[in-house]
């Protein structure tokens, strides 16, 4: 984790206060449960959750230092605990293993991220819905190959990224669910010395499903599918930033990130202004999109455990959350401030001259009689004359001096088919789809 590429809200539920908090929740409400089954006295309960009322000050040093001895984290912190509460205290972890406490603690901090994902995401979606029908009917080029295609609008391309981000947070909400499973199982997930409705009453007290069969640990094909989905957002974010960051080019300059007063572009060109968030969050993406891999690798663990699972969490959950969620954050203040020129993206539509319609004189040709290899030939051949003249000469005018192509099609007809709004006209039915 870097202060850099980090917002206080979702660092604070990877700091070691908040984790050791969880680790006591979950055993006192392990305690407490037991408790209520008898098995151990409800005083040992209600000392927990006496001294807990105290807000007490978690001394992360403390248990690390008990850790320095004991080279076990959560032994440390038991006996930390011990230290504070006292005799009663000896009652926790009954029956439980130390992966009933790291794994559910996890599925409690995966969730909390999600929230704030989701948060996230529904923030990006408003600024990227605003912005949408702002430009909904301003035309712009579309390019296929980086080459100028057809006509299509602004307001469609921020469409399709708001219908990507919906997906996105569809599919968060399902890995969200999916890895909120609590497991209190105890060695080897048998049960053997713990009941199964204290692991039920853990769950619901800390708004977690219970994990079916947890082995000795949680699947981590869940967790898998949760950093694959992180890594599916990050792609998404890449490729709004990537579109930004071409339109922002010099030769095309259709849109920009904003550019604040008093902002530099560069140490040693006054005239520079940069796409530097989209090009950072390009490089965060694929940040994100690296902890997949060691996640989908954490799913073969040995036989009921292992913790080679373990240091790979500790890395990935942190940063993978922290690093999306500020990606999130930023993208959309990008969204927000983003700079469109309209009056640029219709230069940029008629400097080739009128290439972009050339699909509708071939149609109009062939729905006229003529062979579809003889139409094509016949609008390839004035289209080359055009591109190789840099778009100074006019597609238009050199079809309708065409004599084959004329022979076929009236000369006002051809203009017919150099109409802008033709290609606009189910606008509205795609952002219906879109937005609806």
């Amino acid at each position: 984790m870097i202060p850099r590429y980090s917002r206080p809200e979702m660092t604070a539920i990877w700091s070691p206060e908040a984790r050791f908090a969880i680790w006591f929740e979950i055993e006192a409400h392990a305690t407490q449960a037991l408790a209520d089954l008898g098995t151990v006295p409800q005083s040992a309960a209600k000392a927990l959750w006496d001294w807990w009322a105290t807000k007490p000050q978690i001394d992360v040093a403390a248990i690390d230092a008990i850790e320095s001895v004991t080279k076990h984290d959560v032994i440390a912190f038991l006996t930390w605990v011990a230290e504070q509460v006292g005799d009663e205290a000896r009652f926790m972890h009954q029956g439980m293993t130390s992966s009933d406490v790291l794994d559910t603690c996890l599925a409690v901090q995966l969730a909390r991220a999600s929230d704030l994902l989701l948060a996230d995401l529904d923030a990006l979606l408003d600024a990227i819905r605003a912005r949408a029908h702002e430009h909904k009917l301003t035309p712009t080029i579309g390019r296929s190959h980086g080459i100028h295609a057809e006509p299509v609008t602004f307001g469609l391309k921020l469409a399709q990224a708001y219908a990507e981000f919906a997906r996105a947070k569809t599919r968060l909400l399902a890995a969200r669910a999916d890895v909120a499973t609590c497991a209190i199982s105890g060695a080897v997930g048998t049960f053997a010395n713990i009941d199964p409705r204290v692991e039920a009453y853990v769950a619901d007290k800390l708004g977690l499903t219970v994990e079916p069969v947890s082995t000795q640990v949680i699947p981590r094909d869940r967790h898998a599918m949760f950093f694959a989905t992180l890594g599916v957002i990050a792609g998404s974010i890449e490729r709004l930033a990537t579109e930004v960051r071409h339109l922002q080019r010099t030769e095309v300059l259709e849109a920009e990130e904003y550019f604040s007063p008093g902002q530099k572009g560069s140490s040693a060109m006054p005239h520079k202004r940069n796409p530097v968030l989209t090009e950072n969050l390009t490089g965060l993406a694929r940040m994100v999109r690296g902890y997949v891999t060691p996640a989908l690798e954490n799913v073969a663990l040995w036989h009921e455990r292992d913790i080679s699972h373990s240091s790979v969490e500790r890395y990935i959950g942190p940063d993978a959350t922290i690093t999306l969620d500020f990606a999130l954050a930023r993208l959309t203040g990008v969204v927000d401030k983003l700079v469109v020129y309209p009056k640029r993206m219709q230069k940029n539509l008629d400097r080739m001259g009128g290439l972009v319609h050339s699909q509708r004189v071939l149609l109009a040709l062939t729905q006229a009689g003529v062979s579809r290899e003889d139409s094509y030939r016949l609008v390839q051949r004035n289209a080359m004359k055009v591109w190789e003249s840099d778009g100074e000469l006019s597609l238009l005018e050199l079809l309708q001096n065409d004599p084959e192509v004329t022979a076929a099609l009236p000369a006002e007809t051809i203009a017919e088919k150099f109409d802008l709004d033709y290609h606009l006209r189910h606008v509205d039915t795609i952002f219906d789809r879109v937005f609806a």
